[in-house]
């Protein structure tokens, strides 16, 4: 019997370094020899990186948050089915930047979206598949725009107050404290070289409990 992979999410506000910090995470999981695909939300397919595109580009006609939010869980769907539920049953990994949390952060923290509405939407999309574990790299919010602004153009989100961006990293941590068996918080204000060292303990102690 195929052993099941781990379900391993990425969470964290803008500039706080997911990218550099994702290819380091894959790059441990090579070493090790795990099978794994990397993969993000929005998106992760061809139809939901679509939707994906119809959520950060920005546009004269503004987004409803009740749009914006269904959205987010329609590209959810077509992610899960085509790709996150077989590769897990497979026995793969599945590292995926940014999952549910992130609509709790955002739609929820952010937009003030109810958390009961999302809480349907997860249940009706997701069924009982929850992440195995969630890296979150946090950083004050000024810290990381700074950063996010010397990437270059900002995307709809991105585009957003430091308000906005404050109640997201709140949404994070409370969900941090509220799920601390699933959650591995990261100090990412700190240098480069600190935040992986941070973050390859973590991922070295995962690696451990799912061999053994």
């Amino acid at each position: 019997m195929t052993k099941r992979g781990v379900f391993l999410t990425v969470e964290g506000g803008e500039g706080v370094g997911k990218s550099t910090n994702l290819a380091f995470l894959t790059e441990r999981l090579k070493a090790a020899g795990i099978p794994f695909i990397s993969t993000r939300e929005p998106g992760g397919t061809e139809l939901a990186e679509q939707i994906r595109s119809l959520l950060l580009t920005p546009r004269e006609e503004a987004m409803s948050e009740l749009t914006e939010l269904l959205l987010v869980f329609a590209a959810r769907a077509q992610h899960l089915e085509a790709c996150i539920k077989p590769a897990i049953e497979q026995g793969q990994w599945v590292v995926c930047d940014r999952f549910t949390d992130a609509t709790y952060a955002y739609q929820g923290g952010g937009r003030g979206l109810s958390q009961s509405t999302i809480a349907q939407l997860e249940s009706l999309v997701q069924g009982e598949l929850r992440p195995d574990y969630t890296i979150l790299l946090d950083a004050p919010v000024a810290v990381g725009m700074s950063r996010a602004r010397e990437r270059g153009e900002l995307d709809r989100f991105e585009r957003e107050q430091q308000s906005f961006f404050e109640k997201v990293r709140g949404a994070y941590l409370h969900m941090a404290a509220e799920h601390a068996k699933r959650y591995r918080v990261i100090d990412a204000s700190v240098e480069l070289e600190a935040v992986q060292q941070q973050l390859g303990g973590e991922i070295d102690s995962i690696i451990e409990a799912w061999l053994a």
